[in-house]
């Protein structure tokens, strides 16, 4: 039998030697930096529906851009 998620999670993890802290809710999964206020926001229906996948796609076709044009200007 599982248990629901009536309210929300917080645990503390590592990546890379920087602290994070994951909070799972009813409503979404959120990632910060510790100490930080604005992170990473996954909800639940974005992520069953396939959005999410669909929006990190994008952001990795767009950021590998950025950095190009970026370099590119400063030359």
């Amino acid at each position: 039998m599982t248990t629901k998620l009536e309210r929300p999670i917080r645990r503390e993890i590592l990546i890379e030697r920087t602290p994070w802290k994951l909070t799972i809710s009813p409503d979404a999964l959120s990632l910060v930096r510790k100490g930080r206020r604005k992170g990473i926001e996954l909800r639940w229906k974005s992520i069953v529906s396939g959005d999410a996948a669909l929006a990190a796609a994008l952001y990795a076709s767009t950021a590998g851009r950025t950095k190009r044009s970026a370099v590119g200007a400063k030359k």
